[in-house]
């Protein structure tokens, strides 16, 4: 099978109606390093770069309470950092670039993601994806 490993995905096929930062950037634990007495950050397995996560609120209407909040890793050599707060808001809106999505089995036996991505900053006016020009591709 042609497709290895995590899948290259555009911020609006995973937020369509944006995200909102919940939480604060975080280093991942290495659960197989780390011990009871000693942290060791996980690192991403394509880069070795050091993995961080910040927790994510889903803007889309729909998606239930339970399912609204979500991690996204971030591979950064240092800390990322979040975009300023906007006024009057209660949440800060962010977008994340050079996204990936790696499906897994949860322990409830379901299909889930793991996100990362390699920025985050504050939102475009627009997060529409580059259109497919058929007639431009045709043309060529």
């Amino acid at each position: 099978m042609a497709l290895q490993g995590p899948i290259p995905v555009h911020f609006t096929q995973v937020f369509p109606h944006g995200c909102y930062i919940v939480g604060e950037v975080e280093k991942v634990r290495d659960f197989d390093a780390s011990t009871p007495d000693r942290f060791v950050q996980a690192r991403d397995k394509q880069t070795g770069e050091p993995l961080w996560q910040i927790a994510v609120m889903d803007g889309d209407p729909t998606v239930k309470a339970a399912s609204k909040t979500v991690s996204v890793k971030l591979v950064s050599p240092v800390e990322p950092v979040a975009p300023a707060t906007v006024a009057g808001l209660p949440f800060t809106p962010v977008e994340f670039d050079g996204m990936n999505a790696t499906p897994w089995v949860n322990p409830a036996g379901r299909l889930a993601y793991s996100i990362k991505a390699r920025t985050m900053r504050t939102p475009r006016a627009t997060t529409k994806p580059p259109a497919y020009d058929k007639d431009a591709k045709d043309a060529s």
